[in-house]
């Protein structure tokens, strides 16, 4: 119970300081204009018939940004571990007996609610756009945004455990996520990419995330499909293996950098 405890409290914490943040709010609703609005009606307008006709390809960037939203939002929420290392009343949060354990898991808890908060603007946006989308193929995606949000999660820990400040963090994680959205295709597809471009898009684990909400939508529909790098199952399956191969090895060494401190 008290393990149980320390994780609720923790995401709880995470929840409530980002509906306090009316900074990170704003930031969450301007996003989606850009990303969803701006580039995707004006790529969308740049191309002619064929299976980019329409809100196909509007639709595809929409899955792309939510699934990029849910990974990234997750992600930097575990990495804000290390500012709240060093500032305000989680200091006594790591000096106190609490598991590290507790204290991860509540992160990636909190941050995934965070990052579902967040995605709102995303999908609301995206409709008001005209994405081809409707409400029920949304909640049917629901129980699948939460596992790339877990993958986010994840990712994120296993940054986490190799970093040791707040500066190398803001050097670092750009660095690491800003080149997986054009390898993940989340603005185009990336199934005629060749040589290292295709290397480096399998190694990105954004890459799957994106990958199978779009499955989950087309995989099925003719012409569309080509657009699809694996089925959804490989996909799902390939997350799941990612996910508690970064959850085990970043727990690992987090938990024994701290005890090192």
């Amino acid at each position: 119970m008290m393990f149980l405890n320390s994780v609720l409290t923790i995401a709880y914490r995470d929840i409530l300081k980002f509906l306090r943040d009316r900074t990170r709010i704003l930031a969450s609703l301007i996003f989606p204009v850009l990303f969803v609005g701006v580039l995707g009606t004006s790529i969308q307008s740049g191309f002619g018939n064929g299976i980019y006709d329409g809100n196909i390809l509007l639709t595809l960037i929409f899955l792309g940004v939510v699934a990029q939203t849910l990974f990234q939002s997750t992600a930097s929420g575990i990495i804000s571990l290390i500012e709240d290392r060093e500032n305000d009343f989680s200091q006594e949060m790591f000096v106190s007996p609490t598991s590290r354990y507790s204290i991860l898991i509540g992160k990636i808890l909190g941050e995934s609610i965070v990052s579902f908060v967040q995605v709102i603007g995303v999908i609301g946006f995206g409709l008001i756009a005209g994405v081809s989308i409707n409400f029920q193929q949304i909640l049917s995606l629901a129980p699948y945004g939460i596992i790339v949000a877990l993958l986010g999660g994840g990712f994120g820990i296993i940054i986490l455990a190799n970093l040791n400040s707040q500066r190398a963090a803001n050097q670092v994680f750009p660095f690491i996520m800003f080149p997986q959205f054009i390898l993940a295709g989340v603005f185009a597809p990336i199934t005629n990419l060749e040589g290292p471009l295709l290397v480096l898009s399998r190694i990105s684990p954004l890459t799957y995330a994106v990958d199978l909400l779009r499955g989950l939508v087309y995989y099925d529909t003719p012409g569309i499909k080509e657009l699809i790098i694996n089925p959804p199952i490989v996909n799902l399956g390939i997350i799941v293996v990612l996910f508690f191969v970064f959850l085990i090895i970043g727990t690992f060494l987090f938990v024994r950098n701290e005890k090192n401190r």
